[in-house]
């Protein structure tokens, strides 16, 4: 510890406050640079996805508050002490303050792993106004205690070994949701499902649905369940058996120790709205509920887990107020049993594994936040320590192709975020690949997705084995 020492947060690297640029001004919003605002920033994520971006004019207007790759980005309005890091260079709003790490005395990623112990300090700071605010200049003179870069860069590595699993298994999530969407959408949208070309088209107040179908509004298929005890933000903690669910775009808002207040299960599955948010998601495991959230069931015999993709999506935020009733009012087509019960036995497998996954992250979530003090203090010295830090220089940004696309392959930044995906298709290699590990043959994925051949199968393949072959031989 004699060779850590006290500095600022300005010691660190030179700090940058955002600002948003008019939004009558609908030239300076397009798609080239991220705009990172306090809603984008997800709970316990490093990484940031945006719901804006800023045009060429956009940075023009902001060019002296563009941040390069790994910039650690703070909240000091509002949401206090939210935080993430830029991976592409980015622009915020002025309820940020990010600090752009000089690399020569700081390693950025200690930086971000500093700050983030730093929120309850910050609220303390902001304390006491309506509107929660640490201004700039008190931010940047937050004293703060840093070791030598090579111990901040083993500090890094380790905590990073953590979140970059987490980051592994929320993908493999993501993968595993999009199987079960495109799926649903195969099935009950383009109507394509196992036995399609034998059943006639009939009108509908919705237009041609499959015979046996039958439209109905949502209220006439959705039990409303008691909510139960409602937990608040003082009320949870970090750990705990049972995850207690909000409103909010995160995961969770934190756990507790006493009895659930849903039995959910894969088995038996229970839906989630926020009624304000209009969020929505499936719960496979045992569960309490934030404020205003509501969970339903089906009233008769539809599978729970149809009934989510049915209508998932059917209302979305405007404005602050409740979307319940404006959900139940809305009418859609319900398939018959037997093609609604076979989907739900085809997705059943998928929420077991992302139940899984989830739990994993909690899991990894718990052992980095008890580490995490201990090494940002020096309590663990880890300076002697024969830590890899290779893993730990700057991103570079971009999206990275790593072997050709084949004829039949192709990536568009526009399409799943530039992932490689079957030509004329939006369905992603990884998600093709995953559906045979989970067991599918090629007659069963091309029999569900009739635009998929299987050449096309093949190319994903082929592709994969490349891939693999190039990152062993680095």
């Amino acid at each position: 510890m004699n060779t850590w020492r006290n500095v600022t947060i300005n010691d660190l690297g030179q700090i940058i406050t955002g600002s948003t640029p008019p939004t009558k001004k609908t030239e300076y919003y397009g798609n080239k640079y991220p705009f990172i605002t306090p809603t984008d920033i997800e709970i316990d994520s490093r990484l940031v996805h945006t719901k804006r971006f800023l045009s060429q004019k956009g940075y023009e207007y902001n060019k002296n508050r563009l941040l390069p790759c790994n910039a650690v980005c703070v909240v000091c309005i509002a949401s206090i002490g939210k935080i993430c890091m830029t991976t592409v260079p980015s622009v915020t709003n002025q309820q940020i303050n990010s600090v752009v790490v000089d690399q020569r005395k700081h390693d950025p990623y200690f930086v971000y792993y500093l700050l983030s112990t730093k929120t309850a300090v910050l609220k303390n700071i902001a304390a006491g106004v309506a509107v929660p605010i640490v201004k700039k200049s008190t931010f940047a003179n937050l004293e703060v205690c840093v070791p030598p870069l090579q111990t901040q860069r083993k500090i890094a590595a380790v905590l990073s070994a953590y979140d970059n699993l987490i980051a592994n298994n929320t993908r493999r999530i993501k993968i595993l949701e999009d199987m079960a969407q495109t799926l649903y959408r195969e099935w009950f949208v383009h109507f394509r499902f196992p036995g399609h070309e034998n059943v006639s088209m009939v009108e509908s107040p919705l237009g041609p649905i499959p015979e046996g179908w039958e439209v109905k509004e949502v209220k006439e298929i959705v039990k409303r369940l008691k909510a139960g005890k409602t937990y608040r933000e003082i009320d949870v903690d970090q750990t705990g058996k049972i995850i207690v669910v909000d409103q909010s775009r995160a995961d969770f808002l934190g756990f507790h120790d006493n009895e659930p207040d849903h039995n959910a299960s894969p088995k038996d599955p229970i839906v989630i709205f926020g009624d304000h948010t209009c969020k929505m998601q499936l719960m496979v495991a045992p569960f309490s509920l934030g404020p205003n959230v509501v969970p339903f069931i089906a009233k008769d015999k539809t599978p729970v887990g149809y009934l989510f993709f049915l209508i998932f999506n059917l209302v979305e935020t405007r404005e602050y107020k409740r979307y319940w009733t404006e959900l139940n009012n809305k009418v859609v087509a319900v398939a018959d049993s037997e093609t609604s019960e076979r989907f739900s036995d085809f997705t059943t497998g998928i929420f077991q594994k992302t139940e899984s996954l989830k739990q994993r992250n909690q899991n990894l979530r718990q052992t980095r936040d008890l580490l995490l003090p201990q090494l940002i203090s020096g309590e663990i010295d880890v300076s002697e320590l024969d830590i890899n830090v290779d893993g730990m220089q700057p991103i570079k940004g971009g999206t990275h192709i790593p072997y050709p696309l084949t004829e039949r392959l192709h990536a568009d930044e526009k399409i799943l975020g530039g992932k490689p995906v079957i030509k004329g298709t939006r369905l992603a290699v990884a998600f093709i690949l995953d559906l045979l590990k989970q067991g599918w043959s090629e007659e069963e994925v091309i029999e569900n997705y009739p635009n998929v051949a299987r050449e096309d199968i093949e190319a994903c393949r082929t592709y994969q084995e490349k891939v693999t072959r190039a990152s062993v031989s680095r």
